[in-house]
């Protein structure tokens, strides 16, 4: 085992690691172990954080035993699902890391419609098996991201505009609280903790277990249209009236990024999940004629297949940094704003987008829920990526340049889950807007000693 480590008040010595280590369904890695650089790295490259200790759980007891080992003996401790988050919350240095990766466990029930699963599922494998029964619900972008972060932070994606936030279809949760204890959390029992779970992210607990409500989704329309830079001016301009009325079922999203080749390009992405396609063919035709675009991949196809389409474009073990806030319009002075900035992207994988907010996930009032960005049309999200850990300095600044030119435009909100860990408890705040003060009297209920603060964190 190991030399003692003090990593808290007290040092933890061999003996204790290896009685708390024989007390686990799983296993835990220390900084000797063989798999410890692989159980470390996290899908941003640019984390390089040294736990003391990761725990490997298997099941709701080892979560409970890790929960316990890291509250008495002062650890700090991270929580890791997917590990997709960009700002590395699932890492920290010298504490715990919860590990919740082999917690894999779904059980789909087609007759009501619903779907069981366990933290350390990711949205493709989920997706799979929800689909297996023409079912979904609204997950992320990128299969490799976790259900459990997406979900607590709120979760955006394809079917929001038809069928709400993800965790607008969160039905209950089963959690280990910082006590150790194991709660459900449901409009019947424990509401309050139900109310502030969707959407204030792992401030709460470490949840076990999701429950939700699944809908029909079988053969969509999406895919891509593509548009030299150059076009970027117009592109957006046909976006926002392509948007203005688009359906519930019809959820689109500009973009610019750069081709494999090296052109940089502007584009419109789009999924509609109505059950009529000849419909959606109608509504999507002005989008296909406009420009005439340079490629055109919209077409019908699974949901699997639109849902796996930007893996590509965001492998593990990329650089990234972050920033992004809600705008409260698409007006042409934005545009002018985004048509000077966006060609001067300093890397060839950065990606920006312009996600539209409408429907079902708008349609909520912003206190049914901790996720409380419910009114703004569209959201500017900036994903910067990059290969050399040298260049981090010099794509940083583009991110944050870019970022602070598109300031005029942005309302108070921003998404939780597009926050990165250098951006202060102000703009924690504007996450949650007016709901922050009833998530910190929750905080306080559940977690008084602060023990899950690494995190966009809720203060008690």
């Amino acid at each position: 085992m190991t030399a003692p480590l003090t990593v808290s008040k007290h040092p933890i010595t061999s003996e204790v690691w290896e009685k708390f280590d024989n007390s686990l369904a799983g296993s835990i890695v220390l900084p000797e172990s063989e798999n410890y650089d692989a159980s470390r790295a996290i899908w941003n490259g640019m984390i390089d954080r040294k736990p003391a200790c990761i725990v490997k759980c298997a099941n709701v007891e080892d979560v409970v035993a890790a929960v316990n080992f890291g509250r008495n003996h002062q650890l700090l401790v991270a929580v890791k699902g997917g590990g997709h988050n960009a700002a590395g919350f699932a890492i920290c240095d010298d504490g715990m890391v919860i590990d919740l990766t082999n917690m894999k466990g779904i059980e789909v029930n087609p007759r009501t419609k619903t779907a069981i699963a366990q933290p350390g599922v990711l949205w493709g494998e989920f997706d799979a098996a929800t689909q297996e029964h023409g079912l979904a619900v609204t997950g992320g972008a990128v299969t490799t991201t976790g259900i459990a972060g997406l979900t607590l932070g709120g979760g955006v994606g394809w079917l929001m505009g038809k069928y709400g936030a993800t965790c607008d279809n969160l039905l209950s949760a089963e959690l280990v609280t910082a006590e150790g204890q194991i709660l459900k959390a449901s409009p019947e029992e424990n509401p309050d903790l139900f109310w502030a779970i969707r959407g204030g992210g792992g401030n709460f607990g470490i949840v076990t277990s999701f429950e939700y409500q699944l809908h029909t989704v079988g053969t969509i329309i999406g895919g891509m249209v593509l548009h030299p830079m150059e076009k970027i001016e117009e592109v957006l301009k046909f976006f926002r009236t392509f948007t203005q009325n688009a359906p519930d079922e019809l959820t689109a999203y500009a973009f610019t990024m750069t081709s494999p080749e090296g052109m940089q390009m502007a584009g419109i992405a789009l999924c509609y999940c109505g059950d009529d396609l000849d419909e959606g063919e109608k509504l999507i035709a002005p989008l296909r004629e406009f420009g005439p675009p340079l490629a055109d991949l919209i077409g019908p196809m699974p949901y699997l297949q639109q849902q796996s389409m930007l893996d590509a474009t965001v492998p593990h073990g990329q650089f990234s940094y972050w920033k992004a806030n809600q705008l409260t319009s698409l007006s042409d002075e934005a545009i002018e704003i985004f048509k000077t900035q966006a060609p001067l992207v300093s890397s060839p994988r950065t990606m920006v987008l312009i996600e539209h907010h409408h429907g079902a996930i708008n349609n909520v009032t912003p206190d049914a829920t901790a996720f409380s960005q419910r009114r703004s049309p569209y959201d500017f999200v900036i994903i910067s990526l990059w290969d050399q850990p040298e260049e981090s300095e010099i794509h940083i600044k583009w991110t944050r340049d870019f970022f602070e030119a598109m300031k005029p435009f942005f309302s108070a909100g921003v998404y939780v889950n597009t926050l990165f860990n250098d951006e202060g408890l102000d703009r924690v705040k504007a996450a949650y807007g007016d709901n922050y003060d009833r998530l910190r009297e929750i905080k306080r209920k559940y977690d008084p000693s602060n023990l899950f603060r690494w995190n966009n964190n809720i203060i008690p």
